[in-house]
């Protein structure tokens, strides 16, 4: 009967995972993954990442796509420019980073099939903290074509 309440437990904590997900020092939050169609490229990965000490975010994989990367999105001008971040997305300690739609995000280019609402992504994330060690973070992203809960989402 323990085994049947600990898997219970287990299952249970599972669905949390995506939600709020500790590595190392980092939590993640609001996590997801943007609906593609057929043939579509290209997508992006949303969360909030806030470290307990100072850390960067270094790398990002998945398998469903042949580069993942944390890309910024910003204006110069009247122009919106996007690229990778080089060396990595500093965390600072006690302060949420959001990775959001027009901001910091992650960027899956080269996606290998179409990425179905209410499918789940696997992502690895790769952290580094101050003194130079790496831990990593494996997670499953929840598919969806709006931020969940409706967050973030545009008013007209």
């Amino acid at each position: 009967m323990k085994f049947v309440a600990s898997l219970a437990l287990l299952v249970c904590a599972s669905g949390l995972f995506v939600q709020s997900s500790y590595a190392q020092n980092v939590e993640v939050k609001d996590a997801w993954v943007r609906a593609s169609v057929q043939g579509q490229k290209a997508s992006g990965a949303f969360m909030t990442l806030t470290a307990k000490a100072d850390a960067r975010l270094v790398s990002v994989s998945t398998p469903v796509a042949g580069v993942a990367q944390v890309h910024e999105m910003k204006m110069e001008g009247d122009v919106m420019r996007m690229r990778a971040v080089a060396g990595g997305l500093a965390l600072p300690a006690g302060q949420p980073v959001a990775l959001t739609p027009g901001g910091f995000h992650v960027m899956l280019m080269d996606l290998k099939a179409a990425l179905p609402k209410d499918s789940t992504v696997p992502m690895t994330l790769v952290f580094q903290d101050a003194k130079g060690v790496q831990s990593t973070l494996e997670l499953k992203l929840p598919v969806a074509t709006v931020p969940p809960g409706g967050m973030g989402e545009h008013k007209h």
